[in-house]
């Protein structure tokens, strides 16, 4: 199971929302460079890279950071955050991230998702599946959308989309457990899939049961930041 630490970002600085809401925002570093060292030292190998101004903004804002972060460690980055154009996926290519995570541009302009699988590869996409009672929210959970988690998946795997973000919102940032019949539900119905579990997670218990399930990899926010998992042990899964 892939180990995938996450940095949120809110004007250049390291945070974590509780269920989304920029309210209830926490600053725990102002230099996300070093937490990203940090993490590179322990012996982790991945980043989940988020920026939360870009996601309201609905286009990327933070690029200094993810440049930083991309030329000062070997962490392999997947970014999500406000991308909505072409000229923005190929820039964060050009600065060394290796996979973009798409939620609202794939709610909004599916075509245009597929279009990016086509012109730089399936493997390089992440769909961004934030969900709200089985209902996908988009533009930094500020919005609802029509479409169910099903519908979403459904629309994009004849197009070999399989790599997928899915975050359910009530359990973000609460540290109380991840939402596991839900992956279940996604590993059972999907078995193409690489699923990517977010949210909840507030334990090595926790961890282990994902992993026992099968999801392909999960991130993991708040637990670190708050002292409920130390980074040696998540380099032992």
């Amino acid at each position: 199971m892939r180990i995938i630490p996450a940095i949120d970002i809110i004007d250049g600085k390291c945070v974590r929302l509780t269920q989304g809401d920029y309210q209830q925002k926490k600053i725990y570093n102002e230099n996300p460079v070093e937490v990203a060292q940090s993490f590179e030292q322990a012996g982790l190998k991945y980043l989940h890279l988020v920026d939360l101004d870009g996601a309201r903004a609905g286009r990327v804002t933070n690029w200094k950071v993810v440049e930083e972060i991309s030329s000062k460690t070997k962490l392999i980055i997947d970014f999500g955050g406000g991308i909505k154009t072409d000229e923005e996926v190929k820039n964060l290519f050009d600065l060394g991230v290796a996979q973009v995570n798409l939620g609202s541009i794939a709610v909004k302009e599916p075509d245009k998702v597929i279009s990016w699988s086509k012109k730089y590869g399936a493997e390089k996409l992440i769909l961004g599946a934030d969900v709200k009672d089985e209902i996908i929210a988009i533009h930094g959970w500020q919005e609802k959308s029509q479409l169910t988690i099903d519908d979403f998946i459904s629309n994009f795997q004849k197009h070999q989309l399989n790599h997928i973000t899915c975050t359910d919102i009530s359990t973000d940032g609460t540290l109380k457990g991840p939402n596991i019949g839900l992956y279940q539900h996604l590993i059972t119905n999907y078995s193409s899939i690489k699923l990517i579990a977010s949210g909840g997670v507030g334990s090595f218990e926790d961890l282990q049961t994902l992993q026992s399930i099968g999801v392909f990899g999960v991130i993991i926010g708040k637990a670190i930041y708050e002292g409920k998992l130390n980074l040696k042990q998540l380099v032992t899964l």
